[in-house]
């Protein structure tokens, strides 16, 4: 059985149809570029079953950040990416931005590429508690939004499948929204802790690494549910493959030659091996402070 590349970024699955199928029923895609701080934004939109087929994803907007530098140490640089994130977050929440927010910081604080979410929830200005001990008007002068916050943890931590923490929260605490941040995989070792991928759709936990659990979504805890990710991780069948494909096009093989060995190398026993670049410490330390401010900016104040 020929190994499939793993990717949890729907901009990768519409990147993976041949050029001259480029044009794919259901699915639009729409770009931009900032090109003075050399950021990209692309939404790829799944509007019915027949798209939603093809790209093998449910229906909803993705909406793809790409900033090259940021998983370095340029403040600079992280500011014009948290306003982007933002902007784009404020777009998929619309009016709920105003009403009680959760916000979940998925995976395992002891693993370092999984790390994101607990991090970003670290980083939160959280405000419900305050709103709940001095009323509506304090929050009203202060110009607060209402916002609690999450890192549930990992099955094999809790016992407990996240959707089911999360439904009971959902059930006492009846928020209108709920962003939940999770680290990502990508095919793509270039977009490894540089690309931000925000959808409506909510989310898979571990399905990019093949440790599928039951989604996050608005049919789950019955509320609206924005996932943010950021790939970490990168399937290691991915790297060797695109590395011999280029040495191989580079040497003279045919496509057809390149792609039956690709195809042999890919039924190989490494689908279970994933890799993380050597800064990955610093690099979810600085990103999840860059999301933690968009989110800050979005949701902690009515400004």
């Amino acid at each position: 059985m020929e190994h499939m590349i793993r990717t949890d970024l729907a901009l990768e699955a519409r990147e993976s149809f041949p050029e001259d199928d480029i044009e794919i029923r259901g699915v639009e895609l729409i770009e931009e570029y900032d090109e003075e701080n050399r950021i990209r934004v692309s939404t790829v939109i799944i509007k019915d079953e027949r798209g939603a087929k093809a790209m093998q994803k449910p229906i909803g907007t993705y909406i793809t950040i790409e900033a090259p530098e940021l998983s370095e140490a340029d403040e600079d640089y992280h500011q014009p990416v948290a306003d982007v994130i933002a902007k784009n977050l404020i777009k998929l929440a619309g009016d709920l931005k105003k009403d009680e927010v959760l916000i979940v910081g998925l995976g395992n604080r002891e693993v370092t590429p999984d790390a994101l979410g607990p991090q970003v929830v670290d980083n939160l200005f959280i405000t419900r508690h305050l709103i709940r001990e001095y009323g509506n008007e304090f929050r009203i002068r202060n110009k607060l939004g209402n916002v609690s916050a999450i890192s549930p943890g990992v099955m094999a931590q809790t016992g407990m499948e996240t959707s089911e923490i999360i439904k009971g929260i959902v059930e006492e605490t009846h928020p209108k929204l709920i962003i939940v941040i999770d680290a990502l995989a990508s095919r793509s070792i270039n977009r490894l802790n540089t690309t931000v991928q925000l959808t409506d759709t909510g989310i898979s936990p571990g399905s990019g690494v093949g440790n599928n659990r039951k989604a996050l979504n608005e049919e789950s805890p019955g509320t609206k549910v924005i996932a943010l990710g950021v790939p970490t991780v990168v399937d290691a069948v991915t790297i060797v493959a695109d590395t011999l494909s280029q040495y191989m096009e580079k040497t003279g093989f045919s496509e057809n030659e390149i792609n039956q060995f690709i195809s042999e190398i890919r039924n190989q026993h490494m689908h279970n091996m994933f890799v993380t670049p050597k800064n990955i410490d610093e690099a979810v330390k600085r990103i999840s402070y860059t999301v933690s401010e968009a989110l800050n900016s979005c949701f902690a104040q009515t400004v």
